[in-house]
């Protein structure tokens, strides 16, 4: 369990690592995202119900970030989009607890193409 909301805001903020990357990424060779996943921000935080769609010019999805104790959060999260590799690839999230208690910043990153999401490694 979280020791604190801190904790908790760090954890969603860092579920994925950033990766150092390059106009020449390949984005089509990231693996498929499946949802519930664990997040890397530590202490067992499974992040689920991650259902980018394309809004405009914005990426977005609710979330859920439940501890291993059954605890769950539930939040939003908005990414600037980038048109890239025939695909569009959600950059820049800015995630916020749908109780507006705590928000943050991600460097978790998604490319759709063709229907298919997939996940920054």
């Amino acid at each position: 369990m979280f020791r604190s909301l801190s904790a908790y805001a760090l954890a969603v903020a860092v579920f994925s690592l950033p990766i150092a990357g390059s106009a020449q990424e390949d984005y089509t060779g990231w693996p498929r995202l499946v949802t519930p996943f664990e997040s890397t921000g530590g202490g067992g935080i499974m992040i689920g119900g991650y259902d980018p769609i394309l809004v405009a010019d914005k990426c977005r999805t609710d979330f859920t970030a439940t501890e291993p104790g059954g605890k769950v959060y539930a939040n939003t999260i908005e990414f600037d989009v980038v048109q890239v590799q025939g695909g569009t690839l959600c950059t820049n999230g800015k995630w916020q607890a749908k109780d507006g208690s705590m928000s943050g910043t991600t460097p978790f990153r998604v490319f759709i193409k063709d229907g298919v999401v997939r996940r920054s490694p």
